[in-house]
């Protein structure tokens, strides 16, 4: 093998194990076994991924740039910590990037991909009866993919998809706090969804879509607050 075909093999070799590390790390984040504070110890953690410090120290920078790890001085990484006010600031940030990604994906919809995000609201609307936060949350995820699912721009999904990890690891369930806000949540679904079919402007189909989620931060803050 050349100098040259053996350096790009090294190269290929370290990005897989990275990305291993980086798929292994973020996994356990969203899904609990890493809570909030969890200190990241790199030597345990090469032993147990098999690897050396330098991926897994890759794998981490690249997790403190999705915002889901923090170095904090005299403890090193851990993973990230947050508070109700940090969700409401997500949850108003996610507001502006699913306002334009809606609505420019709702052009692109066609009869049978509104009914298909038709059927998973109504499927939210049923689960109003026995109320479960983690099952409603996460119908309500699937709900607002399938309408990025037709967004061009793939940029702009790389940020959905990094805000909506980031305020799942934060949170398992705003509903949790706010379960009053489900009912009008699904209402505001519907709306919008007949705004699509109804080929709106774009411009009003950003603002329903951005007041949406908007909505959702306030009632989060008022719970906090305990104003009316």
């Amino acid at each position: 093998m050349s100098p040259a075909k053996a350096t790009a093999a090294s190269k290929a070799s370290k990005s897989s194990k990275s990305e291993m590390c980086y798929e292994l790390l973020r996994g356990r984040i969203l899904d609990g076994t890493y809570g909030p504070g969890y200190r990241l110890v790199f030597d345990q953690l090469a032993r147990e991924a098999g690897v050396s410090t330098i991926p897994l120290r890759e794998a981490v920078r690249r997790l403190q740039s999705d915002g889901l790890v923090e170095i904090v001085r005299n403890v090193g990484a851990r993973v990230a910590v947050f508070d109700r006010s940090q969700v409401e600031h997500s949850l108003n940030v996610l507001a502006r990037l699913e306002g334009y990604a809606t609505a420019i994906s709702a052009p692109l919809m066609s009869p049978e991909n509104i009914a298909e995000a038709r059927a998973i609201n109504d499927r939210m609307v049923e689960a109003l009866a026995d109320f479960d936060p983690t099952a409603f949350t996460a119908l309500n995820r699937r709900f607002h993919f399938s309408l990025y699912a037709h967004c061009p721009d793939r940029h702009l999904n790389a940020l959905l998809e990094s805000e909506w990890a980031r305020l799942d690891h934060m949170r398992r369930s705003t509903f949790t706090y706010v379960p009053g806000r489900a009912r009008t949540s699904v209402r505001e679904h519907e709306h919008l969804l007949d705004l699509i079919g109804a080929g709106a402007d774009p411009g009003e189909i950003e603002r329903a879509a951005c007041a949406h989620k908007i909505a959702t931060a306030a009632a989060l803050h008022q719970a906090k607050t305990g104003t009316p």
